[in-house]
């Protein structure tokens, strides 16, 4: 092995040199025409392929996944040049550099994908954020069922689903980052499902930690899955072990920061021999001749004082326990700036940060970052997959790609699916529809939370604040007297009505609770408009909790001058896990709250025209029929379906 390495004589060679840029030849089969991509589409169909699309592609992560489950990817785009360099050496068909936020691409997509028969169209969109006008247009138009008009640009997420929409494929496989269930509305994953479903697809969704696949990192990723005809669908089965870091990239050939191998691109680095079975597994498709190379094991040089900062780092390291003259920025504000991996446990993940800062992935054992080929093996791709361009953009490629092998397990399963056909009985809309039309036939006499019903602000937040976790004769009793003590829009609760709240709390040994209302009543004096605001104002009004908030506007959603509704916040509080878990026969109200919690009750009400009134259900349900100990199962519009009702825990529900 030879070649150069910055500054100094090594092992390894002389002088650093930048680069290399790799030029990778497109495949054999790529096409330049949609005629002759129509040709080879229908060969394939009549060879009798699966074929598929990849949307927003990048590298072709998933691509690579599918075409291991048994599909045949014939068209990806994606609007990164490199990457669409990169997906069109690995795979036949059409690689394009197209923009999909442009109206007229998305049809000319979507015209392609459905005149080739693609089975299944794949993809990772962007999920921006937009404003609060932009969403209460897509919700009408989500409610509604009704096409997007043509924008001069759109959300990638509904480029998506348009596509989909018009090429009407038999599957749908959509991925993107679990940050979607932090936002307090969940707006845009609400709204795929619910597309989806208008389309008559079912959805099934989860957060996939990836290293259950196989895969050597610490990865998060939410999956949705959709087949056209209600089918139904079951995840994959955990891998029977977890690969570690050092499984993966431990008998690569030691290398130092900087190392660059004669030959420029297509120079490697000799190779012994893989040791472990994921390794030999990332050794497939390597060519007879390449046996003993490895390709693109460089990474970045060494700064002289990183290298002595590295060496003196375990796995254990935060970057303020290192030695000062080690600490080259504030280690108040940067204590994770350096990241020695360990090999015995999964990587952390690999992000696309990786192609210009490689401090959070030193190597466990050598004083250097990773190169490009261990990234790669940490996302699961195989050695003989290369990436176009210059390393940065080699680094970029990776950290952004979906990993194959999660890719791979979930396609295999989708096709398990669709060969199966097996109908699944229910959906998000149904479900929403069921509770929603319970709670709307029970009276206020007849909840444990009667003041759900109330259309007063005042009345609900007094109500809430004094009787909250109350018993239900002493919610039922005192209820009456708050909603007799209601306040008009833009007043101020008076003494009177205080001192009357105050003796009642002080029946039922609540009176902390009532000084809060006091509070509450000096705050909205100085902002007598903050409490019927769309959004309540907790800044001005600090005296109500946030989950009481949310849970105000759920219920008493207000509009302003500008014709913007309250949110629809997803809660997640008052026992609604508990029916969530307990109707999908899993421990969602035990781990992951703000995820997978908030993910499963997403998934139970829906975003259509019932959501609200289901998610209100669904907290009625909690305080009175699927209470924590003797739940009356019988009286739940849930019951048909629900996991512990008919025994079933431990067997989740096909709908995630």
């Amino acid at each position: 092995m030879s070649g150069t390495v910055s500054g100094k004589t090594s092992p390894y060679g002389v002088k650093l040199i930048r680069g290399p840029f790799l030029e990778l030849a497109p495949n054999d089969h790529h096409v330049a025409d949609v005629a002759e991509f129509q040709r080879l589409a229908q060969a394939l169909r009549g060879q009798g392929a699966h074929l598929a699309a990849d949307l927003f592609s990048g590298a072709g992560g998933i691509s690579l996944g599918l075409e291991e489950a048994g599909y045949d990817v014939v068209v990806g785009a994606d609007h990164y040049d490199a990457a669409v360099r990169t997906h069109a050496h690995h795979f036949a068909g059409l690689s394009l550099d197209w923009d999909l936020a442009d109206p007229d691409v998305v049809d000319r997509v979507a015209g392609l994908i459905k005149e080739a028969r693609v089975e299944i169209i794949a993809g990772g969109p962007p999920c921006q954020p937009f404003s609060k006008a932009g969403r209460s247009m897509i919700r009408h138009r989500v409610q509604l069922g009704e096409r997007d008009p043509h924008d001069e640009r759109r959300d990638l997420w509904r480029s998506f689903l348009e596509i989909v929409g018009i090429a009407r494929p038999r599957a749908v496989l959509m991925e993107n980052v679990p940050d979607l269930a932090l936002d307090r509305e969940m707006f845009i994953f609400r709204s795929i499902v619910e597309e989806l479903e208008q389309e008559g697809y079912s959805v099934h969704t989860r957060i996939v930690e990836t290293w259950r696949y196989g895969v050597p990192q610490m990865r998060q990723r939410l999956l949705v899955v959709a087949l056209r005809g209600g089918i139904s669908f079951e995840w994959p089965q955990d891998a029977p072990t977890k690969t570690t870091l050092w499984n993966a990239i431990g008998e690569l050939p030691e290398v130092e920061g900087g190392w660059r191998p004669d030959g420029g691109a297509e120079g490697w680095t000799e190779y012994e021999g893989p040791v472990t079975e994921y390794q030999s597994r990332m050794r497939r498709g390597v060519a007879v001749a390449d046996a003993h190379k490895v390709f693109d094991h460089i990474t970045r040089p060494v700064r002289e004082d990183d290298r002595a900062a590295f060496e003196t780092m375990t796995h254990k390291t935060k970057y303020s326990d290192l030695a000062p003259e080690h600490q080259r920025y504030r280690n108040d504000i940067f204590d994770d700036k350096y990241k020695r991996l360990d090999e015995n446990d999964l990587s952390r993940t690999i992000t696309a940060h990786i192609a210009k800062d490689g401090y959070w992935y030193i190597h466990p054992r050598q004083p250097r970052t990773l190169t490009v080929r261990e990234a790669a093996r940490i996302q699961s791709f195989p050695d003989y997959f290369r990436f176009s361009g210059p390393p940065s953009a080699a680094f970029k490629q990776i950290g952004n790609a979906v990993p194959p092998m999660v890719a791979g397990a979930v396609g295999k399963s989708i096709r398990a699916a669709l060969a199966a056909g097996d109908p699944m009985d229910f959906n998000t809309r149904d479900i929403s529809a069921r509770v929603a039309r319970w709670y709307r036939s029970r009276g206020v006499d007849d909840l444990a939370i009667p003041w759900l019903k109330s259309d007063s602000r005042w009345v609900f937040v007094a109500s809430e604040i004094l009787l909250a976790r109350a018993s239900r004769t002493v919610a039922k009793t005192f209820f009456p007297a708050i909603q007799a003590l209601d306040v008009n829009p833009g007043s101020v609760p008076t003494d009177d009505i205080l001192s009357i709240l105050r003796d009642m709390a002080a029946g039922v040994g609540r009176s902390i609770r009532a000084g809060l209302l006091t509070e509450l009543a000096t705050e909205m004096v100085k902002n007598p408009d903050a409490l019927w605001a769309p959004s309540i104002n907790r800044a001005m009004l600090p005296s109500i909790a946030a989950s009481i908030a949310d849970l105000t506007e759920l219920a008493i959603p207000l509009t302003n001058e500008d014709g913007l509704e309250s949110e629809e916040p997803v809660l997640t509080g008052k026992g609604v896990l508990r029916v969530a878990s307990r109707f999908l026969g899993n421990d969602v109200d035990k781990r992951n709250k703000l995820t997978d919690g908030r993910l499963a009750v997403a998934r139970l009400v829906g975003i259509g025209e019932e959501s609200r009134d289901s998610q209100l259900g669904l907290i009625e349900l909690a305080a009175s029929v699927c209470t924590i100990e003797r739940p009356r199962c019988s009286m739940c519009p849930l019951v048909d379906y629900c996991a512990f009702a008919n025994d079933k825990r431990g067997e989740p529900t096909s709908l995630f």
